[in-house]
């Protein structure tokens, strides 16, 4: 037993869910599509990036071989026949959901059985009684949007009028989720937090997952931009999760980023948030020295999925990924003999694929440490394998669902 770091690349989905035709994601491949674009001249962009994908550090952890064991084909340019050095394979999900709280819930242990309750396409989106209750209630003037949207084109379209109004922009989207947008000056950061408490008690009866709170700044429709400021308000995960096995067993659980949030703030004893995946980097990396034997570290790298995969924005995924990849080389020298790293994702959301919304794939899992070796793990039949390896490693009792791969 040494510690354990689980980073979760958000949206990272390598393709080739068996029950993708259920969600109408036949064909989508986050990982594979990007590179394919990138290939054709289709992933550039002036002083970001250029060229085909190149992902030496993950592919040598065998990123590669766990992507085209999940959909058939080998990513372009991810072809070197260099030998992987990590245990690498891909999951499948149990749950039913595309989501964030579905996938990250498994991949802790508890596969979202049930099905979570969403909001209609037709607009209003949102039952009358539960507007009407959340305006009586938070004392608002009333609400805008009240539609499936995407958050940055409600946000510019809707801004103008939420500052003159004081009315909070209200969305959804194919998850099970409300959202909440607001000026953090205008409207108040505090206040939107309040609004966003009372919304999670009103959605409760409908079962759904989160109320995210979605503060921004700016003055005009083409400045306004979202801040670090996000809060998800989730519910909890209906039995223990291998965080909670762990707190019970007295060890750290550090939630790096909005990791707290997606578990409810169950199982989680030192919640470190950072914005965007280089400051979630740089705040790994001071964890992973303040972890001792015995912890775990847990990250969620949101930016390929906030800023890049629901924005279909090609160019961008690809260059967060190589971004990542230069600096993974700075985790593998924190880890010390007897350490443990998976790197894994929670879904898909293929930056090629139409709408703006998640996709249903499998994930990769790569295990890495100084003493971890190289194997094939293959076909996992649920992320919950990933959760009871990190168990395994750190010497507690196996939970219900899942198993270990090492």
């Amino acid at each position: 037993m040494a510690r354990a770091f689980l980073f979760v690349l958000d949206s990272v989905g390598i393709g080739g869910a068996p029950d993708a035709e259920a969600y109408g994601d036949v064909g989508s491949n986050t990982l594979g599509h990007i590179a394919e674009h990138c290939a054709k001249g289709n992933g550039d962009r002036d002083g970001l990036r250029t060229g085909p994908l190149k992902l030496p550090n993950l592919e040598r952890l065998g990123l590669g071989y766990a992507a085209q064991s999940a959909s058939g084909k080998r990513p372009e340019n991810l072809d070197r026949t260099q030998k992987a050095e990590g245990h690498w394979g891909h999951a499948k999900e149990l749950s039913k959901g595309k989501d964030t709280p579905s996938g990250h819930w498994e991949i802790a242990g508890v596969p979202v059985l049930f099905d979570w309750g969403y909001f209609p396409k037709e607009v209003p989106t949102f039952p009358a009684e539960l507007t009407e209750a959340l305006i009586r209630e938070a004392e608002l003037p009333g609400i805008l949007g009240n539609r499936h949207a995407s958050g940055t084109e409600i946000i510019e379209e809707l801004g103008i009028e939420h500052i003159t109004s004081g009315k909070p922009i209200c969305y959804t989207s194919s998850d099970s989720v409300m959202q909440i947008a607001a000026h953090e000056e205008y409207f108040g950061l505090d206040r939107l937090y309040r609004v966003c408490e009372i919304a999670r008690k009103l959605v409760d009866p409908y079962n759904i997952g989160r109320v995210i709170a979605r503060p921004f700044l700016g003055k005009t429709s083409d400045t306004f931009a979202r801040t670090g400021n996000r809060r998800d308000i989730s519910v909890p995960p209906p039995s223990p999760t291998v965080l909670d096995r762990l707190d019970d067993d007295g060890r750290e659980i550090f939630a790096i980023g909005k990791i707290a949030d997606i578990y409810a703030h169950q199982g989680v004893t030192d919640i470190r948030k950072a914005n965007g995946n280089e400051a979630l980097f740089d705040t790994t990396l001071r964890t992973m020295d303040d972890a001792a034997n015995g912890d775990l570290v847990f990250t969620n790298f949101v930016d390929f999925d906030q800023l890049y995969g629901h924005r279909r924005d090609v160019p961008g995924y690809a260059a967060a990924l190589e971004h990542f990849d230069r600096r993974l080389p700075e985790i593998e020298a924190k880890m010390k003999p007897g350490d443990l790293a998976i790197i894994t994702a929670d879904h898909g959301c293929d930056p090629t694929w139409p709408g703006t919304d998640h996709t249903r794939e499998q994930v990769p899992v790569l295990a890495f440490g100084p003493d971890i070796g190289a194997s094939e793990i293959g076909a996992l039949d649920t992320f919950a394998d990933i959760g009871e390896t990190i168990a395994a490693h750190l010497g507690i009792k196996p939970g219900k669902v899942g198993s270990s791969f090492l």
